[in-house]
């Protein structure tokens, strides 16, 4: 087990996205050689894990919080000190804070970065100048406002889509048992991406300025930093960042030197 720093990354939810958040690390480390690399540990366990969205749509549905804890405690143990959990939707409050504090109780000392607020500083960060941010998301993201109540508390416009692009074209994208990104994230395939392209421009229309991918399966099918002069922020590149900021901030790469226009490479 190491005795130093070390990111650990609770996986499984959809099951690509514990593997691109990983990717996405290496991607953002300032590294020339192997050992420059920081250390990652990824554990997926999508088997195990109950659905959150289901969850927190119906709170007698099975919980999700006793496997999370133990694939927390499981991390933890293999020497992790700062975890990610990429799935916004397991940032709810009531999945997160119970979470943090069962760990916490239990004398767990991780690190439980938050992805979601993480995000918002992003564009704070990166967009300045932004009033109105787009959101899409799985459908508990979009009624629970997870984003569109840190987006508030921050000063900005939350941009959504309506009750009906939501329920026909957005979360169909990411859970249609057919072609959606849970089904297939690779290759994806193209009814996904064109729906996600068609939301795309529905929150343009509304006058978002820039917008969140909010659905770690998302990016997959939009992979591009901008999309019709739109700027795409991929919450798991965020996260990549914030994981390597808690644990070795010297390999952190630089951000773009356009700050204030240029969205977070992935490259």
């Amino acid at each position: 087990m190491r005795t130093g720093p070390s990111i650990g990354i609770l996986g499984g939810m959809g099951p690509h996205a514990g593997f691109d958040l990983a990717v996405k690390v290496t991607n953002q480390t300032h590294a020339s050689t192997d050992h420059d690399h920081v250390p990652v540990v990824v554990l997926s366990a999508p088997h195990t894990i109950p659905d959150r969205s289901t969850f927190l749509l119906d709170r007698t549905q099975p919980s999700p919080i006793p496997a999370l804890v133990n694939l927390a405690q499981q991390l933890e143990r293999a020497g992790a000190t700062a975890m990610g959990i990429p799935c916004n939707t397991a940032h709810a409050t009531p999945i997160l804070e119970p979470l943090i504090e069962t760990i916490a109780a239990q004398g767990g000392q991780i690190q439980v970065v938050d992805m979601i607020q993480e995000t918002v500083r992003h564009i704070q960060q990166t967009h300045p100048a932004v009033q109105r941010v787009g959101v899409l998301s799985t459908t508990a993201v979009y009624r629970l406002k997870l984003y569109a109540d840190a987006l508030d508390a921050a000063g900005m416009t939350t941009v959504v889509p309506d009750e009906t692009l939501q329920e026909t074209i957005v979360n169909p994208t990411i859970f249609n048992a057919t072609w959606g990104l849970k089904a297939q994230a690779h290759p994806v395939t193209a009814t996904a991406r064109g729906y996600l392209l068609d939301a795309i421009a529905a929150l343009k229309a509304q006058g978002a300025e820039v917008i969140i991918l909010g659905c770690t399966e998302l990016p997959l099918a939009v992979p591009e930093p901008i999309i019709d002069d739109l700027p795409m922020v991929d919450p798991t590149v965020v996260l990549a960042r914030a994981l390597i900021r808690e644990t070795f901030p010297d390999k952190l790469r630089p951000l773009p030197a356009t700050r204030s226009t240029s969205p977070l490479p992935d490259v």
